[in-house]
């Protein structure tokens, strides 16, 4: 209700002030009966209305139509038909209303009405075809900007599945690595300890049925990577025994900072590799964690003799891990891998934290 107030009020002013500088730049018509400046005013007010209002209500039904059936310019010629055609409608009305106050002679009605239809039709014609035009260029900009904006919120949505396709594929790689390690410790350990392949196995049913129940892509709270990389060692450990040795000391306050799930498991099977296994006295491994300013710094260190940190293949479990990041961070979380014999650290630093609340 409020709208079509301002609408209708926003017609009546506007036909208002054209009626008045029309009076002003072009008074002196003959055939007036109330003689003044006001009178004059009000009776071009009323041709104005008239015209205007009509085209304003119809236009917008009949411009859509006729644009889809005919092409440029018989669309234009058939409008400019319409707009006179509503001319001499509201020409037609307005002299009947400016008759019946007695602005015209109601004797000399066709003259009143031919004298003024000329100058209804020419400024219907202006004005109407004026903004015919700004109204369907408003219109192709409004449908142009609509596209764009959903053809930008399709690539968001397409660059988002491709993401998360992307990560479950790296995921999906990270997993048969790690279960076809297990696998071999737990045949190696078959023929020499039945009761720890056993135990060794319901850990391992254990941890893939957790990481099988989880969204591939989601991000895990560090407490419950901690978990899995607890478990991953423990089952290593039965192969092992004491030639593996490991520390964790993460500070409580950091539980809730979410990471990529595997990705501390990824570090510390490299470690696993190239720190203990090709060792007969094996290895130690330190597993922390400390804030960095508004982010989170997460270290790997082994006592390892090292490898060739700075050429890593491309299905290395730790380039693998270097893109998951990327993926998920951006430019916010870095892998610094520094490689040497006695000292091997794998450092992640994520820029900003994000927490994860607790089920």
């Amino acid at each position: 209700m409020r709208k079509q107030f301002q609408f209708w009020a926003g017609i009546v002013a506007v036909n208002a002030a054209a009626a008045v500088l029309a009076q002003i730049l072009f008074g002196g018509a003959s055939g007036r009966i109330w003689p003044g400046f006001i009178g004059d005013c009000s009776a071009t007010f009323v041709f104005s209305f008239c015209c205007s209002s009509l085209c304003l209500l119809t236009m917008p039904h009949v411009v859509p139509p006729v644009a889809r059936r005919f092409v440029f310019p018989l669309n234009w010629a058939v409008i400019i038909i319409a707009l006179a055609g509503f001319a001499t409608i509201g020409n037609l009305a307005a002299v009947l209303i400016l008759t019946g106050v007695g602005y015209f002679d109601s004797s000399n009605f066709s003259s009143s009405f031919i004298g003024s239809l000329k100058v209804s039709v020419i400024a219907t014609l202006l004005f109407g075809s004026f903004r015919t035009a700004t109204e369907t260029l408003r219109t192709r900009l409004d449908a142009t900007t609509l596209a764009l904006r959903t053809k930008e919120r399709d690539e968001a949505e397409a660059r988002r599945v491709a993401t998360e396709a992307r990560l479950a594929s790296l995921e999906s790689r990270v997993q048969p690595h790690f279960l076809f390690n297990t696998l071999n410790s737990i045949s190696a350990l078959i023929p020499t300890d039945p009761a720890g392949a056993e135990r060794m196995t319901g850990q391992l049913a254990s941890l893939m049925r957790s990481s099988l129940n989880a969204d591939p892509t989601a991000l895990v709270r560090l407490d419950e990577e901690l978990d899995v990389v607890r478990t991953y060692l423990d089952i290593e450990r039965v192969r092992f025994g004491d030639r593996l040795r490991y520390t964790v000391d993460v500070p409580p306050h950091l539980d809730a900072v979410e990471l990529p799930r595997l990705s501390l498991q990824t570090l510390v099977e490299n470690s696993v590799k190239y720190a203990v296994a090709p060792r007969r006295e094996g290895g130690s491994i330190a597993i922390s964690a400390s804030s960095c300013g508004s982010g989170v710094r997460l270290t790997i260190e082994d006592d390892g003799p090292g490898f060739a940190a700075a050429d890593l293949p491309e299905g290395h479990g730790l380039a693998l891990l270097r893109a998951r990041l990327e993926m998920t961070f951006g430019d916010q979380a870095t892998l610094a891998l520094n490689s040497q014999p006695g000292r091997t650290t794998a450092t992640v630093e994520i820029a900003e934290c994000r927490l994860q609340n607790a089920d």
